[in-house]
């Protein structure tokens, strides 16, 4: 059984094992598409600013809550900022759990896509032709199930599954993003896309969108107010150091984002230049599922490199969903379960719940939104929670320790005030981009670009938290030996 006192083996192991949680599907196909959408080279100076002004600040805190509290986002908030305050940490684990139960579903889609390399049912000749035929029918249903077998079977062999996984998961990963974008530097006229992806417009940096945008892919990229980095947190050695990890995870993180985007970029303009804007601006699923298959049936050696992308793909999603069922039995252990039974019943709970997704895509979209700008009011929350302690007194007991390899200054403290600001101003821009449908009286709860849709499930999960938190509390410190302190400085 894995409790608290099972540790990540070395920093290798916990660090690749943290890569995995940050490094998903987002990195590979959705920061290329943000980033040819937002001017490339000028979205790439906001994206680098706001690593540091949001992911690595919130990774920093999420490091020092876990390893200092030992408990699951419920357990870690209660004791950080009191009985009372449990809710919000319920609320980190929700928005993360709720993903997952969708997230399943792109995981089974990069393995069926992956399975159709390998037997050349893809590249078609009418493109998206095989993503109609597979997206929203039963074999997308039975593809979701086997990714859940997969993610399940890694988090029930314990935190050294976990890192054994990783170990051959991430490196595995890396070759292969480094492979494909190698091989998409090569192409004749790859040095387009370079140019695009590197050279920044400095009137595009007067452009807000692209600030916002940038911020955006941060907050959904690198894990940083997810709670994953928490959880994982909890298995940290006593003597880790939290800051040094913080920063390589955050910037290995960006890093595979950055290959992903030479990778896709240079191919786009090498191969089909005059269909960029189409490609780049066909959503996640159309450039992933419908263009790619196109763009290497028209390079050399392209079935090869396609069933490269897309077990690269395959890789990254299944570490990701690891993390997120791990925090999901964290949560379930905290409150007394076993850890045998807290698996099984996320397992079985994210196969149920699935299954809307993977069967209409109406419901995967909506969800998708939901949930994903669920994630700023998560980060919000987290920042909330230590400025309530006292933010300098919290770096210098959980960051600065004895163990510590650098030393975090006072920027940090004013980083995450600012990540306040920055969470309320996500949060009110999302919504402002969905105003126009957002509060017409046809309420449609399936709709994505509706706020109704948010603010009501949204509402619903925050009155069942709230009602909940006692319980919540009471049974997450009565089944680990503790009470929080009332006034919220129980660490």
């Amino acid at each position: 059984m894995s409790s608290r006192s099972e540790v990540f083996s070395s920093r290798w192991g916990m660090l690749l094992a943290m890569l995995g949680m940050a490094v998903g599907t987002g990195n590979i196909w959705r920061f290329p598409r943000i980033a040819a959408t937002n001017g490339g080279g000028s979205f790439l100076v906001a994206w680098a600013v706001f690593l540091l002004l949001w992911s690595v600040p919130l990774l920093i805190l999420e490091f020092g809550l876990g390893k200092g509290t030992r408990f699951g986002p419920v357990g870690a908030f209660a004791k950080t900022l009191g009985p009372k305050f449990g809710w919000m940490g319920a609320w980190v684990a929700w928005t993360a759990t709720a993903i997952m139960f969708y997230y399943s579903v792109v995981m089974g889609w990069t393995i069926r896509f992956f399975w159709a390399t390998l037997t050349r049912e893809i590249p078609t000749d009418v493109p998206g032709e095989f993503w109609a035929g597979f997206a929203t029918t039963p074999w997308a249903l039975v593809t979701h199930l086997i990714a859940m077998a997969l993610a399940v079977f890694v988090v029930s062999r314990g935190v050294k599954g976990i890192e054994k996984a990783a170990r051959f998961l991430i490196p595995s990963l890396i070759v292969l993003v480094v492979v494909l974008a190698i091989k998409a530097l090569t192409l004749p006229g790859a040095s387009r896309g370079l140019a695009f992806l590197f050279t920044p417009e400095l009137s595009d940096l007067l452009d807000h969108r692209i600030w916002l945008e940038a911020l955006t892919q941060n907050a959904w990229d690198t894990g940083a107010g997810w709670g994953l980095a928490l959880t994982y947190a909890v298995y940290m050695r006593s003597r880790e150091d939290t800051a040094l990890n913080a920063f390589v995870l955050g910037f290995g993180n960006n890093s595979m984002s950055l290959l992903a985007g030479i990778m896709v970029l240079c191919t786009v303009f090498s191969v089909m230049p005059d269909a960029a804007d189409l490609i780049v601006g066909a959503g996640n699923e159309g450039l992933t599922f419908i263009w790619v298959p196109q763009l290497f049936a028209r390079i050399p050696a392209g079935q090869f490199f396609m069933a490269i992308f897309f077990l690269a793909l395959v890789f990254a999603a299944w570490t990701s969903l690891v993390s997120m069922i791990e925090l999901a039995s964290r949560v379930l252990q905290d409150l007394g379960l076993t850890r045998g039974r807290a698996i099984a019943i996320v397992g079985v709970a994210g196969l149920l719940c699935g299954v809307p997704s993977a069967l209409n895509m109406a419901i995967f979209q909506n969800q998708d939104f939901v949930w994903s700008v669920g994630l700023m009011l998560s980060g919000f929350f987290f920042a909330v929670a230590v400025l309530r302690y006292g933010v300098t007194e919290w770096r210098e007991t959980f960051v600065n320790t004895g163990y510590s390899d650098i030393h975090i200054g006072r920027w940090w403290d004013w980083a995450i005030r600012l990540v306040v600001v920055e969470a309320v101003i996500l949060i009110i821009w999302w919504f402002a981009q969905v105003t126009a449908e957002g509060w017409k009286a046809n309420f449609n709860p399936l709709s994505v670009a509706n706020i109704g849709t948010v603010l009501f499930q949204w509402a619903i999960v925050l009155s069942v938290l709230l009602g909940a938190n006692r319980f919540l509390v009471r049974r997450t410190m009565e089944s680990n030996g503790g009470r929080p302190s009332s006034a919220g400085r129980g660490l």
